[in-house]
């Protein structure tokens, strides 16, 4: 039997009440797709183009060598959970693996794969075609029922996957599993009457994604909040202290269509886009429940309130592997990843907490040669250069990590240019 899924198949790999009942088939322009979710069998196809495409030699010697290599005056410190996790490396070998597998036909791919501008490439280079949200939308008029579409590794919104299942045309879901976890929770928020209260990103395609969940049941509500600050003023209307209107007006771009602040906030359910700052979607989980018994009382709350932990265990680890290397004295810590990844960016977060920090999206932004380092500073729109980033004398230690969007390649060459920049030949390193 091939991986077509076998009797109703939702973005989780069951059947889901927003899709139904839908039968695998060959495209034929009657409205019946193919459905994909756990690849072709020909991983072992495609391994070898991977490992050409994706490993670093030095990444692996620093992974041999208890994640630090010092050479001369330069010692590189890696945090011990980085870079490409299951549900990325999933994602990007189902893209190869449906390249090889329908050689002659148009791939489209919903969005990007990841958030990773090298990788990004490669499937562009492969001939894929990306068709980028606009407005939160994307256009699939062009697609024909023959054709093949990859969704991301993000997801896409019911409407999105609805719309591909009446083209007919092949799906290919790779959809991270912690993703499938969340939107299964934001789904029996909606089913038992409460609104999903989100910590995400209003304009992220996995929070898009979430958010469409609660649209599966009649009546079902979502609200998202960018961090605890924004999650304080809806514990303001819940305690009395904001209006509706207000809270309308603050939040109308990020809630869910005729949003209701006084139906829809007397139950709350809290969920979260999953390559968040971890610590943070606990603590809004906290805030909110506390502001519900406070303003309703305990009893009310404890009927009224939920809350679960949906963070990524991927997102978790290299969250917990960056405040373990903080703990050492460091001199300086470089964070690589796109600058539209958000757990990138939650990680660059967390280490300027602590030491000068410097976000690179790619190995080229550090450039040996004139000693500067182009870098997004946190919060920043726009990208910005700086000189003499590296002491020019004494011993430095310099901590390196990176985004679940970024392949080993890319970390391993910016750990040779961060040697460069100190007159280090990385091509002698062994």
């Amino acid at each position: 039997m091939s991986d077509a899924s076998v009797k109703g198949p939702g973005p989780g790999g069951t059947t889901s009440p927003a899709i139904g009942n839908m039968q695998p088939s060959t495209p034929n322009g009657t409205g019946a797709a193919t459905y994909f979710r756990k690849g072709f069998g020909l991983k072992s196809e495609v391994q070898s183009e991977l490992a050409s495409d994706y490993t670093g030699h030095l990444v692996d010697l620093l992974k041999d060598r208890e994640y630090t290599l010092t050479v001369g005056d330069v010692t590189i410190r890696l945090a011990k959970e980085f870079g490409f996790c299951y549900g990325v490396e999933r994602a990007v070998d189902y893209a190869y693996q449906a390249r090889k597998k329908f050689p002659d036909r148009t791939i489209y791919l919903a969005g990007e794969i990841i958030h990773n501008p090298h990788v990004n490439s490669k499937l562009q280079g492969m001939g894929i075609t990306f068709l980028m949200p606009d407005n939160g939308h994307i256009d699939f008029s062009g697609v024909r029922a023959e054709d093949v579409v990859i969704l991301p590794a993000f997801g896409v919104t019911i409407r999105d996957f609805e719309t591909l299942r009446q083209i007919g045309c092949v799906m290919v879901d790779t959809t991270c599993g912690s993703v499938l976890n969340v939107w299964k929770r934001v789904e029996s928020y909606a089913r038992d009457g409460f609104t999903s209260l989100i910590h995400g990103k209003y304009y992220h395609e996995e929070t898009r994604a979430t958010a469409s969940q609660a649209e599966k049941y009649e009546g079902g509500q979502y609200l998202i909040v960018r961090n605890i600050d924004e999650a304080g003023l809806v514990c303001e209307f819940v305690e009395g202290r904001l209006s509706a209107a207000a809270l309308v007006e603050r939040f109308g771009h990020a809630a869910s269509p005729n949003f209701d602040p006084v139906r829809d906030l007397r139950r709350i359910g809290v969920a979260n886009q999953t390559t968040m700052l971890a610590r943070e979607s606990l603590a809004i989980g906290e805030l909110v429940g506390k502001s519900m018994a406070r303003a309703r009382g305990e009893e009310y709350a404890k009927e009224n309130f939920r809350t679960f932990d949906t963070i990524c265990s991927a997102t978790q680890e290299r969250q917990d592997a960056v405040v373990e290397l903080l703990r050492e004295p460091l001199d300086v810590m470089v964070v690589i990843g796109g600058y539209n990844s958000s757990n990138t960016m939650s990680l660059a977060a967390l280490c300027s907490e602590t030491v000068r920090t410097f976000h690179v999206e790619d190995a080229d932004d550090i450039d040996p040669d004139s000693g500067t380092i182009r870098h997004r500073p946190l919060g920043a729109k726009e990208d910005v250069e700086s000189s003499d980033w590296l002491s020019r004398t004494d011993q430095v230690r310099v901590g390196v990590t990176a985004g679940a969007s970024t392949p080993n390649n890319k970390i391993g060459e910016a750990v040779g240019r961060i040697f460069a920049t100190r007159g280090i030949d990385p091509k002698t390193i062994r």
